[in-house]
Order: C-alpha cells, then structure tokens, then sequence
C-alpha cells in the first residue's frame, strides 16, 4: 500500500493545487514514486489523456511535477460548470451526463466505489500518494455524505496539512475557525498547519504563530513565501483575469462567462515584450495586436452573451485589421451557424459570427483525443507556422464541417482562423513565429528592440519543469519536510 497525505485548505485559492505539485516533486526528488489524486474536481480547463479520457488540468500539472504520465485514476470525477447551478458530470473520463447541484449532491455518494476503484489504481503506481482536497473541509452543509475532504482523509486514512492563505488576510481566523468547526475525529487528522503566501518579515508574524499553535494545538509545519511561479493555477480564482498591462504585443483573450481551456495561452506570457490580456468588455478590448477566441463549455450561450455586451460587433469590425484566432469553442463562434439538434447546450439553431466558410453541428458524444501533426501551408500571418509541428488535444461536443467534410483547422479571409486543437501553440518555435510576425505586422523594428529580437520562448514543457523546480527549491526551504515525512510514518503504524 502506498503512503498517503493529503492537502486541505481553508477555502478555495488558499493554494492547494501548487503546494501538491510542490510535494510531489520534492518526493520524487527525494526517491520516491509520488503521484496526485483529487477524488473530485470543479474545473473549466481539462485534458485529455492518452487513452482518450478526460481530467483536470490541476491533476495533470502535479503528474508533470512528480514526473508521471497523467492518468484519469488521478481524478475520477471531474464537474464541468455549465451555468450558474449545474455541471457536465464526468466520471472515469468519460460523460455521464449533466445534473444540477441538488441532484449531484443526492447522486455523488454512488461515486464511493468509483473513487475506491482509481485510488487503489493509483496505490500499484506510488510510493507515496499527496491528495488534494476541495473548497474547504469546514463547509459543514456539505459535509454529509463528503468525498472530497474529510471523508476522502477517512476513506483512505490520510494525514491531513491543513493551509491557509495570509495574503488574503485573517488567516490566524481562518485556520483556527476550519479546526473550530471539524468534529473531534476530522481534527485528530490534522498533523500540520501552513500559512501560504506571506510577505514581509516573518519574525513579527511569530508571536501569531505561537498562539495559533497553543490554541489549535497543532504545530505549524511551515511558513511559505508569495512565489513567482508561473504555473496553471485554479481557473475560476486565476489572476490572470485581472492583468491589464499591454506590451509591446498586446494579445486579448475574449473573457465570456464560461471560459475554458484558457491555459491555450500561458506560453505567450513567457515571451518578453508580450502582454496576454482577458477582456470582457468593449472598452477593455481597446486595440490590441491579435484576438483570441477561447474555449467555451456552453458556446451558443457565450456567443449571445458577446452579442449583448457588444464584444461581437468590436471583434467583426476588428477583422481585416488585426489577426483573430478561435479555439474550440471560440472557432465555432467564428463560423456561419451554430446548431443544436439534440439540445446538447441550448437547443435550436444561432447564427456565427460569419468570419470563417464552417458550419457547427453539436453532438451528444464528445470527441476527445490527442493529436499530433504539421501545421499545413497558411495563408496571412500564420504563414509563418506553415511546416512547425504540433502536439495536442481535442474535446469538443461538436463537428465544425467546410465543403469537402471535417475541418479541425481553417483559414479564413483577412487573417481570421480557427481550430480546435488545445496546445497547437506549446512548443516554443511556433509561439516565438507567430509574436515575430505580429511584430513586424506592427511595424515594430525586430532587430531594434531588444525584447522582439529576443522573442524566442522554450518549449512550454521545458519552461514547466524549470517551475516545478523552482517551487520544489522554494517549498523545501520553508516547509517542515522531516516533519512532513513522519506524519507518513504515523499514518502506517
């Protein structure tokens, strides 16, 4: 049987998913064989795996740290936010369909066996499994029938750390109001507390610690640092979405309600002189240098929803003058017509955007698998992408066709593309391609500008392992680890 310890927080964003990554890779450079798992996860960004299944994206990120192939034992049950009170419910990869909250909170204690099954799955690939939890273990109306928390910790009999984040302040509260409202059983499973993104001098924090520990009467195993460290990050807490800094390529993402797969464009924050901006208004648009339209998990609604707010009518007029490029969902929108037959989302039937010669046709069974290939030869600006390989993944609930049949890529008139393709921008060559020609679409001097000449990003899963490095190096300094490492000992004594 593996060892296992689990990661709960305070709330949500407290930092669960980076701290797990952080542990996964610290063990894995430590010997051991260390694996992920999060019997339950609410996530717009998802991936798919090699076998096809889906998962999230968090779970694929702490694989990459403990340097694993990602598997959907990792993350049995992922719930996908359709609208404001209810999710595409996903178990062991696959659809089982959609369900409001109150019918999944009725329905979710069937998944038991489900989560049994992936957990001892998992148990014949590690030496050590690090869990992560949900939310926060204190939101006591749904504590019933828990399987994600505590009643995670209790199933498999894990340790728990339990972390606050002082950045968002009352975090002596918040630690002490969590241990306040779990029953004496759930508390005897926290062996350690972390206070997570603290700035400043940590020796006036120290008098707060001595009293955090002699009133929850359990040791702090570590105080850790605000990180710089570019990694995906929970995405409906992102602070991507709050960045309004434009470079000397400014690049806007069109933010709808139910934007997915955005981590499409982590790797063009890395290239100096870009800016990678989430809009979701006329007036934040601006003038920027190229649009992206994104991932949606419900696109006919979205693109009502561009419609009303009147991004639909700026990204029209915008087009001819400046490169647009959707993906996924946002490459439906750009096409004629969107419809529905099934009632997959909506129903009915809406026209596109009209900017690309497709028609989309949503479908009950999603498509979901990886692909790999050669951009083909290209029209406009992303001519310079013509030959470049690519690695990626589709997931998508419908089939976009152009005279002559399925079209996973298509250029349009006056620089206007679309695919659905997840990642085609990863490896570092095609980014830095596509910024250079922005660039000089700009009439930005390349060889005059330091930051455009030096435009040239690593493969994105290059740039990844130097993160997880780094939060490793970081985490180590200022956690416990000998503390840490026995609570694993307890637990299998």
């Amino acid at each position: 049987m593996a060892k296992v310890i689990m990661v709960q927080g305070t709330m949500s964003g407290a930092g669960k998913s980076l701290l797990v990554a952080g542990l996964c890779r610290i063990m894995r450079r430590d010997g051991y064989r260390t694996a992920p798992f999060k019997s339950q996860n609410m996530a717009l960004n998802s991936f798919i795996t090699e076998e096809g299944l889906e998962m999230g994206r968090a779970q694929v990120m702490q694989a990459e740290a403990a340097g694993i192939r990602p598997a959907v034992c990792m993350n049995p049950i992922l719930l996908k936010p359709t609208d404001h009170i209810g999710s595409q419910v996903i178990v062991n990869g696959r659809v089982i369909g959609n369900m409001s909250a109150r019918e999944y909170f009725s329905y979710k204690k069937k998944l038991i066996p489900d989560i049994r099954n992936a957990f001892r799955k998992l148990e014949e690939l590690a030496d050590i499994i690090v869990i992560e939890g949900a939310g926060s273990p204190a939101e006591i109306n749904l504590r019933e029938n828990d399987i994600v928390n505590m009643g995670m910790a209790d199933m498999v009999d894990a340790p728990v750390l339990l972390v606050g984040d002082i950045d968002r302040g009352g975090v002596f509260a918040q630690l002490l109001g969590t241990l306040m409202l779990l029953s004496e059983e759930e508390k005897k499973r926290v062996k350690g507390l972390v206070i997570n993104k603290f700035r400043g001098d940590k020796t006036l924090l120290d008098p707060g610690i001595e009293i955090l520990e002699a009133k929850g009467g359990i040791p702090v195993s570590g105080v850790i640092p605000y990180m710089d460290i570019a990694l995906e990050d929970e995405d409906s807490l992102t602070a991507r979405f709050d960045r309004s800094e434009r470079g000397i390529i400014d690049i806007a993402v069109i933010r709808y309600p139910r934007i997915s797969n955005f981590t499409d464009f982590n790797i063009f924050e890395q290239i100096p002189g870009v800016s990678v901006r989430y809009v979701d208004s006329v007036m934040k648009l601006g003038t920027p240098d190229m649009i992206f339209l994104p991932g949606s998990k419900n696109t006919m609604s979205d693109l009502q929803w561009m419609r009303g707010s009147g991004l639909e009518r700026a990204v029209m007029k915008m087009a001819g003058k400046i490169p647009i490029c959707g993906i996924c969902g946002g490459y439906q929108m750009l096409g004629r017509q969107i419809s529905d037959p099934e009632g997959v989302e909506s129903g009915g039937t809406v026209d596109g955007m009209g900017l690309l010669p497709v028609t989309t046709q949503l479908q009950d069974e999603k498509v979901r698998r990886q692909v790999q290939g050669t951009i083909d030869r290209t029209e406009g600006i992303f001519s310079v992408l013509s030959g470049l390989s690519f690695e990626g993944y589709e997931i998508h609930m419908g089939r976009t066709t152009q005279t002559g049949g399925e079209q996973i890529f298509c250029c349009g008139e006056n620089d206007v593309y679309g695919t659905y393709i997840h990642g085609i921008f990863d490896k570092g060559e095609t980014a830095s391609a596509l910024v250079k020609a922005l660039a000089k679409n700009k009439g930005v001097d390349v060889k005059g500008s330091s930051c455009m000449e030096n435009a040239v990003c690593t493969d994105y899963r290059t740039f990844k392992e130097q993160q997880y490095d780094k939060l490793a190096d970081i985490m180590s300094a200022y956690l416990n680890m000998e503390e840490i490492y026995g609570m694993l000992r307890e637990a299998c004594l």
